[in-house]
């Protein structure tokens, strides 16, 4: 056995001059401290004092007995009978992330929602009552303010979320749960998620740092101390983090921001264009090498779009540089931009690249609303408030106006057209045969009587017909 071990030995030998192994670099040891421990605790220590515990507070009002509930019961005896209702607190919690020295704090619009009382605690346990600026609930982000007596509060600078990457390390800082400050960490997952569903405009940051139910409103910080994301929603089967969060993105909130403290409402610029995303079957006879971008279906007559010179069956693939692949995508990037500056839309038409410079402008009210409430008893129009569709009121409600129409805007509760099923957001098209473009038509048409009526509608998108016979 000595022999052979000799022989083996001798065999790896003639391998190893044989065929040399690449040179490997010897691992180093570590020379210091610093290159052992890595740690976040001074990112932390930075930039948590400007993260907030928010508190919120509202009374509700709710029937004693389940009787008051049943639609038979409330029937006969109301909706306002005082001594079926009694009085309740309910409370939630959530994050806030100062953006202003001055006591301007950002958080999302639904931990505040229909709160009667809002409470802000710092990192350093002092309570101030917070009183609300603004709020916008298709971004999901508002706008809090307190004042901590001409203190100079702890503030995070707010960073370009359009800088990012994926992969980037980040911190998330907020209150899960209630159990008070947490520092989590993690990667940037994913950029510009649109299929999230909470928020009309999308653009979400995903990431993996744990976010939990009381995280909402609460801070996504990079590696440079500055605020990239404020944190929404996550994915969870069962109410917990499962390592998908999302986060709204600076840009978006520096725009919401802006409109609520110096403007006190948010105008978003219209370009009067519907777009569809394109289907991998589009691409080939739209000549693109690939599905990219949002086709133009439809053009606002003389809209700030169609002055441009955008046509039906152009494909836009991106607004100033930054690419969009779906109609959330371009929403979203629209309404990162101040009206009254231009857009450069990236446009492929017939194979080629062409750009494109777009005034951004404020929705305008044109045709005038003519809000307008429909009398009488004997047309199924009675207890209708109505208003024409402009391109203001269509924002608003956050839908496609590309032509005019006659929208409901309310609905007069116990009132005939109440009992007939009508709905807010329901757009009369046609009233027995006849078109209805404006207010002025439907009203002509209620004050008349008829034997039956034929009513078409656009209900969620779709064409809805029904009769009414007297």
């Amino acid at each position: 056995m000595p022999m052979l071990a000799k022989h083996v030995a001798a065999l790896f030998a003639i391998i190893a001059v044989a065929m040399p192994v690449a040179a490997q670099p010897m691992p180093q040891l570590p020379q210091s401290r610093q290159e052992i421990q890595l740690s976040f605790s001074p990112l932390a220590k930075e930039v948590a004092p400007a993260v907030v515990n928010i508190y919120t507070r509202k009374v509700v009002r709710a029937p004693t007995s389940p009787l008051f509930n049943d639609p038979f019961f409330r029937r006969f005896f109301g909706d306002t009978l005082g001594m079926g209702n009694q009085e309740r607190i309910q409370r939630s919690l959530g994050s806030g992330v100062i953006v202003d020295a001055k006591g301007i704090i950002v958080t999302n619009h639904h931990v505040i929602a229909g709160s009667d009382e809002i409470t802000v605690v710092l990192s350093d346990r002092r309570e101030f009552e917070a009183s609300l600026v603004g709020s916008d609930e298709r971004t999901d982000l508002a706008v809090l303010r307190i004042d901590a007596g001409g203190e100079a509060l702890p503030a995070l600078p707010i960073g370009d979320s359009d800088r990012l990457e994926v992969g980037d390390l980040v911190l998330a800082i907020g209150n899960p749960f209630g159990v008070g400050q947490t520092v989590t960490s993690g990667i940037i997952s994913a950029l510009a998620r649109t299929n999230v569903g909470v928020t009309d405009f999308q653009s979400f940051i995903q990431t993996d740092a744990a976010i939990n139910p009381g995280n909402s409103g609460g801070a996504l910080v990079d590696m440079g101390g500055r605020l990239v994301g404020i944190n929404t929603a996550i994915y969870s089967r069962g109410g917990g983090s499962n390592g998908i969060g999302f986060a709204i993105p600076t840009n978006m909130v520096r725009a919401v921001l802006t409109g609520l403290t110096q403007n006190g409402k948010i105008v978003r610029p219209w370009l009067g264009v519907s777009v569809q995303p394109v289907a991998p079957d589009m691409a080939t006879a739209l000549k693109l090498p690939r599905p990219m971008g949002v086709l133009v279906n439809g053009l606002y007559p003389d809209g700030p779009a169609e002055q441009a010179g955008l046509r039906v069956g152009d494909v836009i693939t991106a607004v100033n540089g930054h690419h969009v692949e779906d109609d959330a995508g371009l929403r979203f990037r629209l309404a990162t931009m101040p009206v009254g500056e231009e857009a450069e839309l990236t446009v492929m038409r017939q194979g080629s690249d062409r750009h494109v410079e777009v005034s951004l402008i404020a929705p305008p009210e044109m045709p005038p609303r003519d809000q307008t409430e429909i009398g009488g008893r004997s047309s199924p129009f009675a207890g209708l408030i109505v208003a024409n569709l402009n391109p203001a009121l269509a924002e608003e409600l956050g839908i496609e106006a590309m032509q005019p129409g006659v929208m409901v805007v309310g609905i007069h509760r116990g009132s005939v057209a109440h009992r007939l099923n009508f709905r807010p957001g329901d757009m009369v098209i046609e009233v027995n045969g006849r078109a209805i473009a404006r207010v002025d038509d439907l009203e002509r048409l209620a004050g008349r009587s008829a034997p039956e009526w034929r009513v078409t509608l656009r209900r969620d998108g779709e064409a809805v017909t029904f009769v009414i016979e007297r």
